[in-house]
């Protein structure tokens, strides 16, 4: 089953940022399993407490556009 757009009316592209936990784990994983793809490798930072994360992830599709 291919959409050529995301469900729920969501943008093909994404970065997705938070504190690196599982939540943001979580966060990452639910968005493959609706289908998109990494996109890049991930960024990380401290903000001088605690690790701050960056992952994009691209809808299929708009690898083709």
């Amino acid at each position: 089953m291919s959409m050529s757009l995301p469900p729920d009316g969501l943008p093909v592209y994404r970065l997705l940022t938070g504190p690196d936990d599982a939540s943001f784990c979580h966060r990452v994983s639910e968005m493959l399993a609706l289908g998109y793809d990494l996109y890049g490798s991930p960024a990380a930072t401290f903000d001088g407490e605690k690790v701050v994360v960056a992952q994009a992830v691209l809808w299929p599709s708009a690898r083709k556009a």
